[in-house]
């Protein structure tokens, strides 16, 4: 029986086995997920070949990154035809063509800043592009920063702090930016998601949210947004229904319009593990790449993990 997630304007199918790997292909953790023009799917992901580029059918087109990548975070495609590609391994961002070559590179390759300094990069974790083309770079597990960069490459200014006032991060995870000049960020470990304008100034924030980790942004002018939400992982909460891994969709002022996923995690279509990223593609159909090898452990405590774990869905729009 096909598994449908969802209710109202925000229903989908799940459709299983989408993607067509060969046998020995191990995604393993898919940090990033991103829709081009032509509905290439682009998975960057932490198996042997970082980057998989998929037609909307789920067939193979190439494979790139296995020479360039440690630890594959996050990507973000940008209007130019480049993709952004958060590697927090290596503490860098890499611009790429969408064949892989590098054309640029923010931070320096394995030379972190130090942990909690402020500076950048340690441990980064998503880009943004602002209306007036400057690079907002989320840094993001070492640190509790946002910085600006011009389109040529030069800092401009950091803001945020560790903490849990306005402004301040507990895990600054996701970064998107509107056609307003909005600043979107899940702020994971506080459970909320910040907005900011694009110098820094807090705006709102918004919470109903457990652990927003992934955060895709559907328009760019009073958009409706996808927050991949991980869930507990506690002992205390980790059988608690309804409060995730789980998808919610939410309207520009943070009213929530949906929700997607079981009361519990689970391996079964139509529930999630741990959904870190999420891309959506012409037709409306949306694609969730999960961290379920990372999480594994946390979710399903004493369970054998399996050889292989589902870390990628394309769930189909239902009209």
């Amino acid at each position: 029986m096909t598994a449908i997630v969802g209710s109202g304007d925000f229903k989908f199918r799940v459709e299983p086995g989408w993607a067509k790997l060969p046998d020995d292909w191990d995604l393993k953790d898919v940090g990033g997920v991103a829709v081009d023009k032509q509905d290439r799917v682009f998975v960057f992901n932490r198996g042997d070949r970082p980057m998989i580029v998929l037609d909307r059918d789920g067939t193979v087109l190439k494979t790139w990154g296995e020479t360039i990548f440690n630890r594959p975070h996050a990507v973000h495609l940008t209007p130019d035809g480049t993709i952004w590609c958060a590697d927090e391994g290596d503490h860098v961002i890499h611009r790429c063509t969408l064949d892989g070559a590098v054309l640029s590179t923010l931070g320096t390759k394995g030379a972190p800043a130090p942990e909690f300094s402020g500076q950048p990069f340690n441990r980064p974790t998503q880009t943004a592009l602002t209306p007036d083309g400057d690079i907002l770079v989320a840094d993001g597990y070492g640190n509790a920063r946002v910085h600006k960069y011009g389109a040529d490459g030069r800092w401009k200014l950091s803001w945020g702090d560790f903490g849990t006032d306005p402004g301040q991060f507990n895990v600054v995870h996701n970064i998107t930016c509107d056609d307003d000049g909005f600043v979107y960020i899940a702020d994971r470990e506080n459970y909320r998601i910040q907005v900011f304008d694009t110098d820094g100034k807090f705006v709102t924030q918004w919470h109903n949210l457990f652990r927003p980790c992934g955060l895709y942004m559907h328009g760019t002018r009073q958009p409706i947004f996808f927050v991949g939400e991980l869930g507990p992982f506690l002992a205390i909460n980790r059988r608690y229904p309804n409060i995730g891994p789980r998808i919610s969709v939410l309207d520009h002022k943070g009213q929530l319009l949906g929700r997607l996923g079981a009361p519990h995690a689970g391996t079964e279509d139509g529930a999630f593990i741990a959904p870190h990223t999420l891309a959506m593609d012409s037709r409306g159909d949306l694609y969730v790449g999960e961290v379920s090898y990372s999480a594994w452990e946390h979710v399903f405590p004493g369970a054998a993990r399996p050889r292989r774990i589902r870390s990628l869905q394309k769930l189909v729009r239902i009209s």
